[in-house]
């Protein structure tokens, strides 16, 4: 089976590497990995990013289901997107 690349990979690895370098788990930071948890959970290809996604999640001491619960906590108080971005669809 040959690893598949995802359209977004580009964007996304621009962002987790910009995530990795700032190494704070802020709000934002929390949603963006959050999504991208969701968006590479079995996804076939892109193992580096799977692999900083576990990383990151070690190095702040949470679960994937501290990381869920903490996100939805978030976006229940807060607007974490701008609003430019919050009226784009990202399904891809």
């Amino acid at each position: 089976m040959t690893d598949q690349r995802h359209p977004q990979y580009k964007a996304d690895r621009d962002l987790l590497t910009s995530i990795l370098k700032d190494g704070t788990p802020s709000d934002f930071n929390l949603a963006e990995v959050a999504r991208l948890r969701i968006r590479y959970d079995g996804f076939p290809g892109a193992r580096d990013i799977q692999v900083d996604l576990d990383g990151i999640l070690q190095t702040w001491n949470l679960s994937e289901t501290d990381l869920f619960a903490k996100t939805r906590a978030i976006h229940q108080e807060q607007t974490v997107y701008r609003e430019r971005f919050s009226k784009r669809d990202d399904w891809a």
